[in-house]
């Protein structure tokens, strides 16, 4: 294993869990043309397009990082931050490797009651002031990701990110620790009597909802502060550098300070919450709403219901067993399900007169750093599906009452916000709302005229919900900080969610009198109400294994008090600075084209490098700052041979096909027969080898689709000769080498072991057209099909593959193979390979076995392989069969997640072999 992909798992501080995202290795286009401003250490590279915006962060972020900085000691720093408008999906991250930032411009149609980038900005320039406080702000010689790999081992991410939220919402007036969506699932679980174990609310669970790293990280952290003062944080990564070579150094660092490791010291918290919580909700008059979605053991969610008749509701579910998809819910809670969509940021869709449109993101087939944000369709009278837009940004498309119209959010590349209205059949814009302020614009939606319109605005001052009527627009609700989303109109009202009594619940604004009244008063959490005929509102009512629907006669009652815990109160108090983004200076800095031909190289590490037990090494690394040019060099030391090889890589990104070139200089051992003696071989030899691909993929609704085509040659000079026969071949000169493959899947779910349905196929041709001295080819053909198996999770795949060899390369192995293949005396040359295997989850025990391990699930597999079918003797019989067992694991509370296994095979009698037992060992982030 080559510790550089060890390291390369350690994460990135991301700002919005969206996905998961670690190292971002996507290109933009060529065609974007990029400056850059220096502005105090900060180095700003931007698309042209978002001068403004680029101009707006070169005075916020040197004036507030010596604030959001104060409590870690860090008051300067030195990073480049490019900011991304190319996608849809609303992202930040710091790494180092090479240290960045990265701010993606484009905003979620939910999040925050503050301006998008100064939102990324209070939690990312937090993540940098850690870095700092751990690494330094001076340049040392290419330590970057021994760095990286060393925070992501020693410091849990739930600490990272938790002092990030708690540093957000101390320094503003917004911030996610003041959001009670934000911690209703852990509050939710608390409440309702489930505790969870320290592994488990920080790793997840394949079963249950858990409270995520960043909030369990938010409210410990937030603790810490309490009790301990504004430098804790500070004083626990102080010592954490000092004294970095120890197991559990986190662990042992907050014992030293509070007298309690990790577990120990979330379990304290664990109660504290319990206590607060409690008591909120005794101050709190609440209804319990009675569920007309059917029961389940399982985290699940039935997003936005709407009524289509008296008998039946249409949603949008998911779960851990299933990808979304939308539901319709009979009288009796039996469920019809429909189809199932793509990647949404957050869920949504519009339901009106037999037609159903949503939003879902769509990438750019080779440049995955441009995405975009596609309305699609469906008729139910018709059974007909429409795109009806293409390589567009429009999000939260609401329909009009007959279906005929659609108000959407639309956002360009410089970050101009707009609602447009759209021709639902068509999808051509009709006509576009002017946005002179350019306010974020969220979730917009009809009256049943469709003459006004309902909209969120936000800014820097906060958010607010106004009505647009033809042109002339009334703030109903103005600059709060409240988590307003997703307005529509009842009657003469506009309903809304918020959390004005401290819980997120449905209320009203009379478009009159602008009085507020509360529609629900749910115990955790009421959201996205939709009118029915008779006068009622179906709604989601959240309850401990997600969001439920609900269903209650329309009533109000006054807003009542906020009983909101703050539990950052105690670290605003502690920075005392107000609202960060206060007094922002309005200088105007000088751009400068930032040429990417001048920037492909940018060293940042050094790294201890390990093939296996013989050869070892150190590797220098560059990545550039826009993943357009990656390099590698380094030497490594062979201990069998006693020599050294030498090796550079370089593969350059930024044009549709992807070039490489790989060098190696290498000593190289054989063993060969001579005079019926047994002799040993040496020899150097210089390898050079090109490989162009084009790798293309795309998405349509629940469908991923993936093409790539690669061609490959190599040069190979041997010299240094000792000991070889007089036949030695002394240059190998271009093979040529050819691969096409074609993937095609269903979106999975974490439950799944592969896809329900998928379908790859794979071609690869090599030959040696340069060299009469060589002759040979091989020919392969691969196919992997799976399908579901008896029940929710299982799967089953059917592989079949062929290949022809001949010449030099008559022995080599270009297809799959069965298992236990290389430990088995071949009889002939490898031709074809059929293989079967099923596989299924069937525990899931969220285990937390001390600090050693927590065991997520076990899997278990079957198989049956043949080989050589219509060429061995032993046709009809598998070649090798058995069983195998995995689990999913996190080993001494690490993030990512390492799988184990073994597998006991059985080998057809006539090789006269035992059983084989194999171990696996791979890890996933």
């Amino acid at each position: 294993m080559i510790i550089r992909y060890l390291i390369t798992f350690i994460f990135s501080l991301i700002s919005l869990s969206v996905f998961g995202q670690i190292f971002s290795s996507a290109q933009n286009p060529l065609s974007v043309r990029w400056n850059y401003i220096q502005s105090g250490g900060f180095r700003i590279i931007y698309p042209q397009e978002l001068e403004d915006d680029a101009q707006r962060m070169a005075n916020t972020l040197p004036f507030i990082y010596p604030k959001i900085g104060m409590g870690l000691r860090q008051q300067k720093t030195s990073i480049p931050l490019l900011l991304q408008n190319r996608g849809t999906i609303a992202n930040g991250f710091v790494q180092l490797g090479p240290k960045k930032s990265e701010f993606y411009t484009t905003p979620p149609q939910y999040f925050d009651s503050q301006d998008w980038l100064n939102n990324l900005a209070v939690h990312e320039l937090r993540h940098i002031a850690q870095f700092d406080k751990l690494a330094g702000t001076q340049s040392h010689p290419f330590p970057e990701l021994a760095y990286f790999a060393y925070f992501g081992a020693g410091i849990p991410t739930w600490f990272f990110e938790g002092d990030a939220v708690v540093n957000e919402t101390a320094l503003t007036e917004s911030g996610r620790g003041r959001q009670p969506n934000w911690i209703m699932p852990f509050r939710t679980s608390v409440l309702e009597g489930r505790k969870f174990s320290y592994s488990k609310a920080y790793f997840g669970s394949n079963k249950v909802v858990t409270p995520g790293y960043y909030q369990t990280g938010y409210l410990m952290v937030a603790d810490m502060k309490e009790k301990y003062g504004q430098f804790f944080s500070d004083s626990l990564l102080g010592d954490i550098r000092k004294r970095p070579i120890r197991l559990y150094p986190f662990s042992q660092s907050l014992k030293k300070f509070t007298g309690k490791n990790t577990r120990k010291y979330f379990l304290s918290t664990q109660e504290k919450l319990a206590q607060n919580w409690k008591a909120q909700s005794d101050k709190i008059d609440t209804e319990n709403y009675e569920s007309v979605n059917g029961k389940t053991s399982l985290a699940t969610n039935y997003f936005l219901p709407v009524r289509l008749n008296k008998n039946q509701i249409l949603a949008l579910k998911e779960s851990k067993q299933d990808a979304r998809y939308f539901v319709i819910i009979n009288e009796d809670k039996s469920e019809l399900k429909l189809f199932g969509i793509g990647y949404q940021e957050q869920p949504w869709f519009s339901y009106k007169n037999d037609v159903l449109v949503w939003d879902e993101i769509r990438y750019d087939p080779r440049y995955k750093q441009r995405s975009y944000s596609v309305i699609c369709s469906y008729n139910f009278k018709t059974k007909k599906f429409k795109k009806l837009s293409s390589q567009s940004r429009l999000f939260s498309p609401a329909l009009s009452e007959d279906g005929k119209k659609i108000i959407a959010s639309k956002v360009e590349l410089n970050n101009q916000f707009n609602l447009v209205e759209i021709d639902a059949s068509s999808g051509n814009i009709l006509k576009t709302y002017p946005n002179p302020e350019n306010e974020i614009l969220q979730t917009p939606s009809f009256d049943k005229t469709g003459n006004r319109i309902a909209y969120i605005s936000v800014s820097e001052k906060g958010k607010s919900l106004w009505l647009l009527n033809d042109d002339k627009k009334t703030k109903l609700i103005s600059n709060s900080r409240q988590q307003l989303s997703r307005p529509l109109f009842i009657g003469n009202k506009i309903a809304f969610n918020a959390h004005f009594n401290g819980i997120d619940n449905i209320y009203s604004v009379d478009i009159e009198s602008k009085e507020i009244s509360a529609l629900s008063s749910s115990k955790y959490g009421a959201f996205n109400p939709t009118e029915t005929e008779d006068g009622k509102i179906i709604f989601n009512d959240y309850k401990i294994n997600g969001y439920e629907i609900a269903e209650k006669t329309i009533t109000e009652k006054p807003v009542g008090d906020n009983t909101f815990v703050d539990f950052s109160s105690a670290a605003e108090k502690q920075e005392n600075t107000g609202n960060v983004f206060e007094n922002i200076p309005d200088s105007t800095y000088q751009s400068k084209r930032f040429h990417q031909a001048l920037n492909l190289f940018s060293f940042h590490s050094i790294i201890p490098v390990i093939d296996n037990e013989y050869v070892f090494g150190l590797e220098l690394q560059s990545n550039n700052l826009l993943n357009t040019m990656d390099f590698y060099t380094g030497a490594k030391y062979h201990r069998d041979l006693k020599r050294f090889e030498y090796t550079a890589d370089i593969s350059y990104k930024a044009l549709y096909p992807i070039f490489s070139v790989l060098y190696r200089n290498r000593p190289k051992r054989t063993f060969y027969r001579a005079k019926n003696v047994s002799q040993q071989g040496d020899w150097r030899e210089n390898f050079v080898k090109l490989n162009a691909s084009v790798p293309l993929s795309f998405n349509a609704r629940n469908q991923n689709y993936s093409f790539t085509l690669n061609a490959a040659t190599s040069f190979t000079q041997r010299y240094m000769a000792e000991n070889m026969p007089t036949n030695f071949i002394r240059e190998l000169k271009f093979p040529m080498e050819y691969n096409f493959t074609f993937n095609h899947s269903v979106r999975t779910t974490e439950r799944d072991i592969a896809p329900k349905w998928a379908q790859v196929f794979r071609a690869t041709y090599n030959h040696q057209p340069f060299d009469k001295n060589l002759g040979g080819e091989i020919m392969a053909l691969e196919s992997f099909f799976y399908f579901p198996g008896f029940a929710k999770n299982h799967s089953f795949l059917a592989s079949f593959n062929y290949q022809k060899a001949s010449g030099v390369n008559q022995y080599a192995t270009e297809i799959a193979t069965v298992y236990g293949y290389n430990n088995i005396l071949a009889k002939s040359r490898l031709q074809n390979s059929m293989l079967f295997n099923y596989r299924f989850p069937f525990a899931f025990p969220d285990w937390e076995l001390s600090s050693l391990a927590y065991v997520r699930n076990f899997r278990a597999g079957l198989f049956c392989h043949y080989e050589n079918i219509g060429v061995d003797t032993n046709i009809g019989q598998p070649k090798t069969y058995g069983v195998e067992l995995n689990s999913s694991l996190n080993i001494l509370r690490y993030q990512p997640v390492v799988d184990v296994g073994a597998r006991l095979v059985f080998v057809n009698k006539i090789y006269n072999q035992n059983p084989i037992l194999e171990f696996s060992f791979n890890y996933s982030f």
